[in-house]
């Protein structure tokens, strides 16, 4: 009787441990999940604060108020200049998707503490600038951890994002840091420093000198708020 009791709840342990972990491989289905989380959030309003390192240039830490509404609309108001990447404005994962493409499941690591999902992929059109993207993704609640893009031609770059702990099911970052390679990236007109100056000397540049960040943290997200198209009517590319 103890002995036919104990195997039952061995089955039931092991039975939970199978299905608790079981994790999807197919990366068609990982993409879709997330997408799919991604579009119930309808539009959001939310505050950024970016900060720019890169050695040559003097860019202020700057505040500014973000506006978003599905598919891909995206407003941004701030009282002075502030240097920020696309993906930093509207972090969907559609922005990456947007074309057919191919999708490799690659392997399950442990990043941060959580297990991630890493998923490949290739998109079919030449003509794309996109030439090969990895996902890091969090399959237990459908959101991605970190990409990594190389397009034509500014090269290669990594964001890393964080999420909030008070809010463990938000699908939206409460942090980011862009990760880029400063060689391969064009700045606007005016906002750099002396590329001649000693400091910038090549014989004496440092690896870390060719690598650039921003850094922006997100706050006091409002999703779901109706926003009007009106809103997004004068934004250009």
């Amino acid at each position: 009787m103890v002995i036919t009791m104990f195997r039952k709840i061995l089955f039931l342990i092991l039975l939970c441990s199978i299905t608790g972990f079981s994790q999807s491989k197919d990366p068609n289905e990982i993409l879709n999940n997330v997408i799919k989380a991604f579009e119930e959030i309808e539009d959001y309003v939310v505050d950024v604060n970016i900060k720019v390192d890169v050695a040559f240039l003097k860019v202020p830490e700057a505040n500014a108020k973000i506006y978003f509404k599905q598919p891909d609309k995206v407003h941004m108001e701030s009282e002075g200049f502030a240097l920020m990447p696309k993906q930093g404005m509207n972090f969907s994962p559609t922005g990456f998707l947007k074309t057919d493409y191919t999708a490799f499941y690659n392997k399950e690591i442990e990043l941060n503490g959580t297990d991630v999902s890493i998923i490949k992929i290739i998109p079919l059109d030449e003509s794309s600038d996109v030439i090969l993207s990895t996902f890091w993704v969090d399959q237990s609640k459908n959101r991605i951890m970190k990409v990594e893009s190389s397009r034509k031609p500014s090269g290669t770059f990594t964001i890393d994002l964080i999420y909030p702990e008070d809010k463990p099911n938000l699908l939206l970052p409460a942090s980011l840091v862009f990760t880029f390679a400063i060689e391969e990236m064009h700045f606007p007109t005016g906002i750099t420093g002396d590329s001649n100056s000693e400091n910038n000397n090549e014989n004496e540049k440092e690896d870390k000198d060719k690598m650039g960040k921003v850094y922006i943290n997100y706050s006091n997200y409002q999703i779901n708020q109706g926003l009007s198209d009106d809103l997004f009517e004068n934004e250009k590319e």
